[in-house]
């Protein structure tokens, strides 16, 4: 198959290149500045115990290029509307779209974009982009992918996403994943944005109760949207999110506090919205939006 990465960011470029190095035809649409850059100085990917560079090959929207086989689109949020609208050249009648973003939005928006052509998949990893450079902190490298409508994903598609470097997991049940991560990163969000810290300290300010509380009411939201929480991923959410001395912080957090734009509507403000439609109480994530939306970034 011939693949498109949308994006060579931290996501992107990781999968990319593991892909590459599996001997899969991978091309990135990226912007034209960034273009430049990989043509003249490869893309290095340096992750535990490895550091590489490979030359790869570029497109640049409104270049010619024949319809690709698979698109993954690794773009946050923020980018999905440009996105969309750089693809269209590259997506053909036998073209397959994988979007590895977080919620379920761009799902539905690429769908009406492209009907029939989108398949459900979330990542797990940990890296992010240094300059020019892709770096992987730890080992974790999970892909899952499945139809949205539960059919079979074509053979073809897990054949050539399945490489060395990559866990692949085909499942049957990819909208009830997508929910099972949403409602984990929007607590993890709601917990550390409104409280405005990492996991230890607000654990020792006396919200061990709060964040309990975050988790199962946005739990609630997935079980009313026909999407109930398994007891495993609970119990790992409340392993992640109640474990006394962490530091662990959400990207939202990480996001809001450097002042950069966030995925907070995506994510959060999203989620509400469907809340308020099944009826379902959010009053710590309501209260997490302000925050997110009193403290946006402007610029003049």
């Amino acid at each position: 198959m011939r693949i498109l990465v949308v994006g060579a960011g931290a996501t992107g470029g990781a999968f990319g290149s593991l892909l590459q190095e599996a001997g899969r035809d991978v091309t990135y649409l990226v912007r034209e500045s960034r273009a430049k850059r990989l043509r003249r100085d490869g893309l290095r990917f340096v992750s535990p115990g490895n550091d590489r560079t490979h030359q790869v090959r570029t497109v640049v929207a409104g270049e010619t290029a024949e319809p690709f086989d698979l698109v993954l689109v690794t773009v946050k949020a923020a980018a999905l509307e440009g996105a969309i609208a750089d693809l269209r050249h590259y997506v053909g009648s036998g073209t397959f779209l994988l979007p590895f973003l977080n919620g379920m939005a761009h799902v539905e928006r690429l769908d009406q974009e492209f009907p029939g052509q989108v398949l459900g998949g979330l990542v797990k990893i940990v890296a992010t982009l240094d300059g020019d450079t892709v770096r992987q902190m730890t080992g974790l490298t999970t892909l899952t992918v499945g139809a949205l409508d539960g059919a079979g994903v074509p053979e073809g598609v897990i054949e050539a996403l399945d490489v060395p470097g990559i866990d692949l997991t085909v499942s049957r049940d990819v909208v009830g994943a997508l929910w099972e991560k949403w409602a984990f990163i929007a607590a993890a969000g709601v917990i550390t944005c409104l409280f405005r810290g990492p996991i230890g300290k607000i654990i020792d300010a006396g919200g061990l109760p709060k964040i309990i509380d975050a988790i199962n009411e946005l739990e609630a939201v997935a079980e009313e949207a026909g999407h109930p929480v398994s007891g495993q991923a609970h119990a790992q959410s409340l392993a992640l999110l109640t474990e006394p001395g962490s530091a662990f912080t959400s990207s939202l957090y990480r996001d809001l506090t450097a002042g950069r734009p966030t995925e907070g509507e995506h994510i959060l403000g999203d989620l509400a919205g469907r809340a308020r439609h099944l009826g379902v109480p959010t009053p710590l994530l309501d209260l997490t939006l302000i925050q997110l939306r009193a403290n946006r970034p402007t610029h003049g």
